[in-house]
């Protein structure tokens, strides 16, 4: 992808870590809470970058957008964070203009997910733009991008088989609990953490355990009130944590925080416990590993799990790329309009200037002249070369680079990027 004017910068980029490269310890580091993402905004933004998106999940943390180095954005994402420069260098992938681009696609359309066909990452990418455009952040490019992004993903997930079956984090602790935990409908389950990933896997738990003793705990009560009113679920105080998990058989942690919610201090069990980690950073605290009785199982083991369900989504990864293909050769092909649009459109104000200049003369130097009439084929004279010129510029053997220079040196145009 070359120069295509849509930005004060040049330079599309992605910088990042995942899961990929970055185990969890590495990855909750360079998380972002949603206010370390709107002070990265805001710093982008005296720094001149006038295009970014953010996203933070238990994944992954991503940067997208321009640039005039990688390095603006690498800086960014340190400063902001708990990750140092030297360990971002050990884990981390940059991705430039068409390759960023993809990435993108790939990202936002569950491809590239933990978990194949998890199509969470479309909302959380919704939210991110929502962020950017809040501060003036989401420039046309960026929500054009974004645009296309949501279209394939609706496409793929309407169009193919990747989403088939019940497959996210949510589903896999729960089939994680099936599988590991006997008698599970007897057994006493603690939900700490309503956000989404808690709501997600309280449904999953209400739907596949058939177990009435579910309780909910969160910080902010009302939040798990509202979760449990829709299935009738107990809901305790913050303050009766630690009475709660001596109590539980099994304790799912979706908290979220930036750093450990669960500690050594809080578990006091004289039978098997069961503890899902189901946050990025780990919520569990390394102390907890060791405790007789208790066992953790963090997210990204969770994400190892592979069953005959994600063996069918992965025929469906072909048909689900040649729908990228298809949606982002027209997100390029719309970039070159952008890339066109303001050498046409100096050159349209150049030859409307050459019109006005010969009418004029036309006007004085003949008796009989009709301007309106000379108004209106001149006119279509000039969209006539316009077009022709823009069919040139997007012709798939034109060197439009050469092509844009030579049309502005002949025509000596002054072209406004903007």
């Amino acid at each position: 992808m070359k120069d295509y004017h849509i930005s004060k910068q040049n330079s599309f980029y992605t910088i990042g870590v995942s899961y990929k490269k970055a185990d969890a310890g590495v990855r909750g580091k360079f998380s972002l809470d949603g206010n370390a993402m709107d002070e990265l905004l805001m710093r982008a933004k005296t720094q001149g970058i006038d295009g970014l998106l953010v996203t933070s999940t238990c994944n992954r943390t991503e940067l997208h957008g321009f640039a005039q180095h990688p390095f603006q954005l690498i800086k960014l994402l340190c400063d902001l964070s708990q990750g140092s420069l030297e360990e971002f260098q050990e884990v981390a992938y940059i991705y430039k203009n068409k390759e960023a681009i993809e990435h993108v696609f790939r990202v936002g359309t569950g491809l590239d997910s933990q978990i194949l066909g998890d199509f969470e990452i479309v909302g959380q990418l919704k939210q991110s733009f929502n962020r950017s455009k809040k501060l003036d952040l989401a420039n046309p490019f960026i929500e054009r991008l974004c645009n296309s992004v949501i279209q394939a993903s609706k496409r793929i997930k309407n169009e193919t088989g990747i989403s088939s079956g019940a497959t996210s984090v949510a589903f896999a602790s729960v089939q994680y609990i099936l599988a590991n935990v006997p008698d599970i409908q007897n057994k006493n389950i603690l939900l700490f953490g309503t956000g989404k990933i808690g709501r997600n896997t309280c449904e999953n738990l209400i739907k596949h355990t058939k177990n009435p003793r579910i309780t909910l705990i969160n910080r902010t009560k009302n939040k798990a009130e509202k979760i449990a009113g829709k299935f009738d679920l107990l809901v305790k105080d913050y303050g009766d944590l630690q009475t709660e998990i001596r109590n539980t058989d099994v304790l799912v942690v979706a908290t979220g925080g930036q750093s450990p919610t669960i500690s050594k201090d809080l578990i006091h069990t004289k039978k098997p416990l069961l503890i899902l980690d189901l946050s990025i950073p780990k919520n569990v605290a390394e102390d907890v590993l060791g405790m007789e009785k208790v066992s953790v199982i963090h997210l990204d083991h969770l994400s190892q799990m592979t069953d005959k369900t994600l063996e069918k989504r992965k025929r469906s990864i072909p048909q689900a790329e040649a729908i990228i293909d298809e949606i982002m050769a027209e997100f390029i092909k719309w970039l070159e309009s952008r890339k066109f649009a303001p050498v046409i459109k100096a050159l349209k104000k150049r030859l409307k200037t050459m019109k006005e200049e010969e009418l004029d003369f036309q006007r004085k130097k003949l008796v009989d002249f009709n301007p309106h009439q000379a108004e209106i084929i001149s006119d279509r004279i000039i969209q006539k070369i316009t077009t022709h010129f823009a069919n040139h510029l997007k012709g798939n053997e034109t060197d439009s680079d050469t092509s844009l220079e030579l049309i502005q040196r002949v025509f000596q145009l002054e072209v406004d990027h903007k």
